[in-house]
């Protein structure tokens, strides 16, 4: 009973961030990046059950990148594709490139391996999107992974970005979505230990990481006192208010002419251009007006 009820509880909240975002529409080939941690395995059951469950087609491809790290051992995600392909027809592809050597090679020491770990894995997956026929890529980063890029992007970077629900990478080629934005990490972590997940270690993230650390730490002191800390979080992504802040591109301030750096409208589903998983402060580029809602019930 108690993993169905937690069952139930990650795909009310998936069902809500699909609902939200207008993330899966009918037609979609989505190419699900399986890394071998929690979830990335927990991301491919919610889709397959929202595809159970969707009122119209959309299509899965599983994939994952084996990145040449030391002592990696693919069996298990290999059981678990074929399981993937037996019960769900689900096709699927391992690809193998050699992106630790390069991303230890290109990193400075002592610095963060994340950033250009994530630049080379997601070329590769664009890559495979565009083999395997996909238009969408599905992420497996969940609500704490958004909240914590916020203030990683706010202590040291000197920005206000996050990671968005929905992204259209810089090309305009390939979409890149985030079903797990509304899924606290616990009940991800909940979810591995009932359906048994075999995780994969990344030895690479692992190295490095330190200043996610100390922002996750952060939060759990911080939750201690308002549990409802996470979810504010959450919700302040979700509610921004331009006239509130500093930022002339989105405000005009009293006495400055108006033009093209007016208000942006607010309220509507947009697929945010910019990439906001890495630290780097590049300039935005328009946002693109998605299509017309159709949702998973």
């Amino acid at each position: 009973m108690r993993t169905r009820g937690l069952e139930a509880k990650v795909l009310r909240l998936m069902n809500q961030a699909n609902r939200d975002y207008n993330m899966i529409t009918e037609g979609d080939r989505i190419l699900v990046a399986l890394s071998g941690g929690k979830d990335s395995y927990g991301l491919m059951w919610g889709l397959t059950q929202m595809r159970a469950r969707a009122p119209f087609r959309f299509d899965l491809v599983a994939f994952h990148l084996d990145q040449g790290q030391p002592g990696y051992d693919g069996s298990p995600m290999r059981r678990h594709m074929k399981k993937l392909e037996a019960e769900f027809g689900i096709p699927w592809e391992i690809e193998t490139q050699d992106t630790y050597t390069r991303v230890i090679e290109k990193t400075a020491p002592g610095k963060s391996h994340c950033s250009l770990c994530s630049r080379f894995r997601r070329a590769i997956l664009y890559k495979a999107a565009t083999r395997h026929n996909c238009n969408k890529v599905a992420l497996g980063h969940h609500r704490d992974d958004l909240i914590e890029t916020l203030l990683l992007n706010l202590f040291f970077a000197g920005s206000i970005k996050g990671m968005p629900p929905r992204l259209l990478n810089d090309a305009g080629t390939h979409e890149i979505m985030r079903p797990l934005a509304y899924v606290p990490e616990s009940h991800m972590q909940e979810l591995s230990l009932a359906h048994g997940f075999e995780i994969m270690p990344c030895t690479l993230c692992g190295s490095s990481g330190s200043q996610r650390k100390e922002v996750k730490h952060l939060l759990e002191e911080l939750s201690e006192k308002n549990p409802h800390l996470k979810g504010n979080l959450l919700n302040a992504l979700r509610n921004v208010q331009p006239s509130q802040l500093a930022d002339t591109e989105l405000h005009p301030f009293y006495g400055m002419a108006k033009g093209p750096h007016d208000l942006r409208p607010m309220g509507e589903v947009q697929i945010h251009s910019e990439d906001a998983d890495e630290a780097a402060c590049a300039p935005s580029i328009p946002t693109v007006q998605s299509s017309p809602l159709l949702s998973i019930i």
